[in-house]
């Protein structure tokens, strides 16, 4: 595995997401009155923080480095690191995710602690699995369903997650970008009629130079993108179809178009950052993140060690329930201030 791959996935992964999490839910207008260039860490002045988006896709990396080709361990572990998790109170969880780790924490073993829901949680977590596994094609189909299905049921989810797994190690390997020939081995791998079908509508809408907004309209996501996987994962490959290479202008469109804006800008930033490498995300955006005890540094290391098949990088685990509690009083303070103008 390429270390250049692994940690570029990862911290493209994390820069993606503490860029869009403070547009989250908010439309293409307001968020452009409210902030202006998506490519400004806006959560805190000048700096960032990462959410759930970042500590799933790095819970992910954690699993496949102890697992190696192990399916039912990697399975295992990413289970338990999402119930610690969830024990360290978190900031705004998914309901199909809350509900699946809940039934995980009761005792559901984790092919069977999912929810039927179409939800895109796993495609936060499915391209450091592409990075992984993209090679073995049916390695890859086996740990992005046991990953999916520890929370999600739906098959849609599946074929989302799928795709960007397989999208993630098309950026790493292949050049230059062709969506023809991406979207003939999206349907060879099995993924689901209606994915590709959407996929093909991703690559016209994006050869005709579409805005990615317009495009999430046209398929029903009113108010920016929104969380159905058949809405997010068409987004994101319209926005990866054109900007392969260049984070910050993919960044800037996919966070632009609003909605789920963290989870959207997180996948983009993880299928380029594969591709790219640390060397190429903008060092102001990584360096703008300002979080602990899970730091960019930590995130690297954590890239590096799956890459190598090294040690797991360690961190001060008794902080992360100081860091959540820090976190949600900052996230409250900007659901107050979207009580006022600029509407």
């Amino acid at each position: 595995m390429d270390a250049r791959a692994a940690t570029g996935c990862l911290l493209g992964t994390a820069v993606g997401d503490s860029l869009g999490l403070p547009y989250e839910g908010l439309s293409a207008r307001r968020a452009a009155r409210m902030f202006g260039d998506p490519m400004r860490h806006h959560l805190l002045p000048g700096h960032g923080m990462v959410s759930d988006d970042t500590e799933h896709a790095c819970f992910t990396a954690r699993a496949l480095l102890l697992a190696g080709d192990d399916v039912d361990k990697f399975g295992r572990l990413l289970a338990a690191s999402l119930r610690w998790w969830f024990l360290g109170l978190p900031a705004g969880i998914g309901l199909a995710t809350l509900r699946a780790i809940v039934k995980s924490c009761i005792g559901f073993p984790p092919d069977k602690s999912g929810v039927f829901s179409a939800g895109n949680g796993p495609a936060m977590r499915s391209a450091i699995i592409g990075v992984a596994w993209g090679h073995d094609p049916e390695k890859m189909k086996a740990f992005v369903r046991r990953s999916t299905c520890i929370t999600h049921t739906d098959p849609k989810a599946c074929d989302g997650a799928l795709a960007v797994a397989l999208a993630a190690h098309w950026a790493e390997t292949c050049a230059p970008m062709s969506p023809e020939a991406f979207i003939n081995k999206l349907a060879a791998l099995g993924v689901g009629e209606e994915t590709v079908t959407l996929a093909r509508h991703a690559a016209k809408a994006s050869a005709a130079k579409e805005a990615v907004g317009i495009f999430a309209a046209a398929l029903g996501s009113r108010g920016g993108i929104s969380g159905y996987m058949l809405h997010t994962v068409p987004c994101v490959l319209h926005v990866w179809f054109r900007h392969p290479d260049d984070i910050s202008a993919g960044l800037r469109e996919i966070i632009g178009a609003g909605g789920d804006t963290d989870t959207t800008a997180a996948i983009y930033g993880g299928i380029v950052g594969a591709r790219v490498g640390k060397q190429g995300i903008p060092a102001d955006a990584l360096r703008g993140i300002a979080d602990w005890p899970r730091s960019v540094t930590w995130v690297e290391r954590l890239g590096d060690a799956l890459a190598t098949q090294g040690k797991c990088p360690g961190y001060f685990v008794p902080g992360i329930p100081v860091r959540n509690a820090l976190f949600m009083a900052i996230v409250l303070a900007h659901g107050f201030r979207r009580l006022v103008p600029p509407y």
